[in-house]
């Protein structure tokens, strides 16, 4: 696996926001899981455990790709240009993003 810095993550997710189709909070990325809308969803470290498990479960059983993000819910929100916290985020739509490129890794 490469390794990417953060700024890298940092500005694909900002890009992604900006031009694809993105949905914030716990409760729409487990739903987008579940129906397979998702493309990848992004976790914060500091989600609460209980979600984080359920959100990683239903990733697994459908085979969509999740990445760990190397900061806090609020370290999240600031990147996506949002004023309050975001513990996980899914992409529907990368947009102009070439955010899937870290689909392969846990921690970025």
């Amino acid at each position: 696996m490469d390794k990417f810095s953060k700024s890298e993550v940092d500005r694909s997710i900002s890009i992604a926001v900006k031009t694809g189709k993105i949905l914030f909070g716990s409760n729409s990325t487990i739903k987008s899981v579940m129906t397979g809308r998702a493309k990848l969803v992004i976790v914060a470290s500091n989600c609460p455990e209980d979600r984080r498990e359920k959100i990683e479960y239903y990733c697994k059983l459908s085979g969509v790709p999740l990445i760990i993000y190397l900061g806090t819910s609020l370290d999240l929100g600031s990147v996506c240009g949002k004023s309050f916290m975001v513990s996980a985020l899914t992409i529907r739509d990368p947009g102009d993003s070439d955010i899937l490129k870290f689909a392969g890794g846990e921690n970025v």
